[in-house]
């Protein structure tokens, strides 16, 4: 592989590029520290190695042949290709930076992280811009493993087993509770299965978490509505004989805004825990270890610890 490579010193290459681009010996030796001599003697051997002038004098000018007039943008790309990824990584600067990062996100882990991380990124790190991709929780940690996206915000599902190239950090725990219209003064686990229930399906997925808790009890709940709606479910609760379950941190917030009232689930379900998920490669560079780290401080803030 690379025979002529092998054969090259790659040291002519930037001569080639400086010249090409100056038209000038004087000024490519300058910009190379190299004296004249010492440039035009590595342009003789660069000449003899590709068997072709590759620049002649006209005037003040030194005027590419066609051959260096082709060659020229390859050499610019791989010059610049070079000096990139092989430049000491610098240390990130949250302040002068301008990455941009994407993130697989539910309208959930959206609504519960992004508030109070962009009021905080915008002060401290003004020029970092991301994307957020909605997306269930298995296509999102592929997409994370694929490296497609930065980081991942999700829950575990029950039993997960955690692929050995992710690794995972708590953010918070939150539980479900139960949305109804207002009126509503109790809620038993009769009367919660007799109800009709309002179910988000962004995904359009056949059952949600708490229909496989109910399977496990022996029981199941009437789906009337299913949408992938998370923003009118509250209003559409308010207004109906409907229920909706949902996280408690994302119902308190909604509560005042649609006049619904929050009931305890009547049946006994774990808490979940919302989890930052990233690549173990990925996942250390030092911009992405910033991201981590501001985030879990946002929700910190937020929860007053």
């Amino acid at each position: 592989m690379h025979h002529v490579l092998r054969r090259l010193d790659l040291n002519l290459l930037p001569v080639f590029d400086a010249v090409y681009r100056h038209r000038s010996v004087r000024l490519a030796a300058a910009e190379l520290s190299m004296s004249t001599s010492a440039l035009s003697h590595a342009l003789t051997r660069l000449r003899e190695f590709l068997n072709d002038p590759l620049f002649y004098r006209e005037g003040h000018k030194m005027c590419p042949s066609v051959y260096a007039s082709q060659l020229a943008p390859y050499i610019a790309a791989s010059l610049s290709a070079l000096n990139q990824h092989l430049n000491p990584v610098q240390p990130f600067d949250p302040l002068k930076s301008k990455e941009a990062f994407r993130l697989a996100v539910t309208d959930y882990t959206a609504f519960s992280v992004f508030p109070g991380l962009m009021n905080s990124v915008q002060r401290t790190a003004p020029g970092i811009d991301f994307e957020l991709c909605y997306l269930p929780h298995k296509p999102a940690l592929n997409e994370l493993l694929a490296g497609e996206v930065d980081l991942a915000l999700s829950f575990s599902e029950p039993d997960e087993v955690i692929h050995p190239d992710l690794e995972e950090i708590d953010l918070f725990s939150d539980e479900f509770v139960v949305l109804s219209h207002s009126a509503r003064s109790s809620l038993t686990l009769e009367e919660y299965l007799a109800a009709g229930h309002l179910v988000v399906t962004p995904w359009n997925e056949k059952k949600g978490l708490l229909d496989t808790h109910l399977a496990r009890l022996g029981l199941a709940r009437r789906i009337t509505l299913k949408t992938p709606s998370m923003l009118s479910s509250p209003f559409i609760v308010a207004e109906s004989e409907l229920l909706m379950a949902i996280p408690s941190s994302v119902a308190n917030r909604l509560q005042p805004l649609a006049s619904v009232k929050i009931f305890r689930l009547p049946f006994a379900v774990p808490r979940f825990t919302v989890k930052i998920y990233s690549h173990k490669r990925s996942g250390k560079k030092s911009s992405t270890q910033w991201l981590k780290t501001t985030i879990c401080q946002s929700i910190q803030q937020k929860n007053g610890q």
